[in-house]
Parts: structure tokens; C-alpha cells; sequence
């Protein structure tokens, strides 16, 4: 659990890094970058951790699948709440795609 909790808080701050700045159009492109790179510091300091323990422990496709459906639940939610993005059936259908993945890389 320690994996995925530590993966949680990196993707916070990718996403925040990845997609912040598109609140604020009006910012410079290079004041964005180096400040998504500030942010992305922080994710690092999560996300590399978090690989380390879950080595061994998971595969290295099972980590990087562990990542990416974390990484599509944060999203999910930033979208939500910081962008007011709506859910849609063709999204939903995605996700149990994604759900089927999961199930495929840990059962076999």
C-alpha cells in the first residue's frame, strides 16, 4: 500500500505540473514550463520512492500499469474539480477498459 499511496501523492503533483498552467493561458509559455519543472520536482520525490519499494514486490509492468490507473484516477478528479470537466459514457467505457487491464496484469 505504501506503493500506491506514495504514487498518489506524485501523481498530485504531475498533474498539477502537466495541467496547472492551463488555468492561467495568460502566464508566458517559458514562466509555465519552469514552474510545471518546480512542480514536477516534488513528484519525483514520490513517484522514484514509490518504485523502489514496490519493486520486487510488483513486476515492472504491473508498477507501470499500478501508475497509469493512478495517474487516470487523479486526473480524473482534477478534471472534475479544477476544470469542471463532465463525465461521459464513451469516458466510462474507457475506464472499464482500463479496469479489464488491471485484472488481465495481475491475474496471470
Amino acid at each position: 500500500m505504501a506503493t500506491v499511496a506514495l504514487l498518489v501523492v506524485s501523481n498530485i503533483f504531475m498533474t498539477i505540473a502537466w495541467y496547472g498552467h492551463l488555468k492561467d493561458m495568460k502566464r508566458p509559455l517559458l514562466a509555465a514550463i519552469v514552474l510545471s519543472w518546480g512542480i514536477a520536482f516534488f513528484e519525483y520525490l514520490f513517484q522514484v520512492p514509490a518504485n523502489r519499494i514496490g519493486y520486487g514486490k510488483f513486476s515492472l509492468t504491473q508498477l507501470k500499469i499500478i501508475q497509469e490507473c493512478v495517474t487516470l484516477c487523479v486526473f480524473t478528479l482534477y478534471a472534475f474539480i479544477v476544470f469542471h470537466q463532465r463525465l461521459q459514457w464513451n469516458y466510462l467505457v474507457a475506464y472499464l477498459f482500463i479496469v479489464g487491464a488491471v485484472y488481465f496484469a495481475f491475474r496471470f
